[in-house]
């Protein structure tokens, strides 16, 4: 079983090898419209998925932890990467995804630090969860591409790119896929706000629980939404929509880390 689960691991490495091999002999990578290579990763993304879900849902029960959020992260990453390869060139995106996905989908199998979620039986919940894992992880994978763009606008402005930003596609490219990406993230965070409203409801007799996990959440949504409405109607880019990017998800990350620290250092839970 071990080995099966290692398999994404391991397409992943093969696919970066073989995407970074002709670069290291300064030949041209192979044709963006490659079939085989579409075909390729969309196999190793059904064979990740298939596993993640034996591994968060097994037996009907619903297990978590931190080595699965990493998992989870990268490979809606490369799912997001790979619809938008089939209209753009992405080369240099997938050579730096692939080995962080290689490590990443193998971490849950070397550390298996899971534990059992309550209310996995109820289906609101799961939808609630998904959509809410879902959500963080693209709103973490928007601020990691928005940190490249800045550096691949910093080695620009410098006048020199290493041969892996050499790579990368034009900014006005990554912005877009960036723009993108928290828009599908902004409208899963919705959801998860209300569905998240609806459960309380429906399990504790009151819509919301106003504490700082839900401020902070609630915070970041509205920080998000100002962006794409400023990138709607006043056409905000560059390094100012970064800024708000990574401002937002800093307001996110406190949602969760202040969670964290509460229940396990204040309170003394796990």
């Amino acid at each position: 079983m071990i080995l099966i689960e290692l398999l994404p691991s391991a397409l992943y490495a093969a696919l970066a090898l073989w995407l970074t091999r002709p670069a290291m002999l300064a030949q041209a990578l192979p044709a963006p419209g490659s079939s085989t290579r579409t075909a390729a990763l969309a196999f190793a993304l059904v064979i990740h998925g298939m596993v993640l879900s034996h591994q968060l849902f097994p037996d009907g029960q619903m297990r978590f932890g931190a080595a699965d959020a990493l998992a989870v992260m990268t490979w809606l990453a490369l799912v997001f990467y790979w619809v938008e390869s089939l209209s753009s060139r992405l080369d240099g995106l997938h050579t730096l995804a692939l080995p962080v996905a290689a490590v990443c989908a193998a971490i849950p199998v070397i550390w298996p630090d899971r534990h059992a979620i309550g209310n996995a039986d109820n289906l609101l919940f799961r939808t609630h969860f998904v959509m809410a894992m879902t959500a963080y992880s693209l709103f973490t994978l928007a601020a990691l591409h928005a940190m490249l763009m800045s550096a691949v606008e910093r080695s620009l402005h410098k006048g020199r790119l290493t041969r892996l930003l050499d790579n990368m596609p034009p900014l006005l490219v990554m912005e877009g896929l960036l723009f993108r990406l928290i828009t599908v993230a902004f409208l899963l965070l919705s959801a998860t706000l209300i569905s998240g409203i609806v459960f309380s409801e429906q399990v504790f007799g009151k819509p919301l629980t106003f504490n700082h996990k839900t401020f902070f959440a609630i915070l970041s949504w509205v920080l998000f939404g100002i962006l794409l409405a400023g990138r709607h109607f006043r056409g905000w880019r560059g390094r100012l929509a970064l800024r708000w990017t990574l401002g937002g998800f800093f307001v996110l990350l406190l949602a969760y880390i202040g969670t964290r620290f509460v229940l396990e250092v204040v309170l003394g839970r796990t």
